[in-house]
């Protein structure tokens, strides 16, 4: 319930990524050294979107919560959370695409 305290402001997201596979399907453990970097995650949050500059209105984000999106493999601003979870903050024009 940490991430009801926390509303991105503007056009930003907060996402959580998706765990590493630790292991694969035959039952090999990968060590963590060996792991990529997940480039997936899930919406936990939004803001009300980015200011129109000639009306003055919100601009709707093109992201819900809940939705899987694909991110970059760098970038956003990492954020710690009371419930020891990991966190990312990423601009909307920063998240890749939807994944479905």
């Amino acid at each position: 319930m940490a991430t009801k305290r926390l509303l991105p402001l503007l056009d930003r997201v907060l996402i959580q990524r998706a765990e590493a596979l630790t292991k694969t399907k035959g039952g090999i453990v990968i060590p963590e050294k060996a792991q990529s970097k997940v480039l997936e995650g899930t919406v936990v949050a939004v803001g009300p979107g980015a200011r129109n500059t000639q009306t003055g209105e919100h601009v709707p984000l093109a992201v819900k919560v809940g939705e899987k999106v694909l991110l970059p493999e760098y970038g956003g601003t990492k954020v710690e959370l009371g419930d020891n979870k990991e966190y990312h903050l990423f601009r909307e024009a920063d998240i890749l695409a939807k994944v479905e």
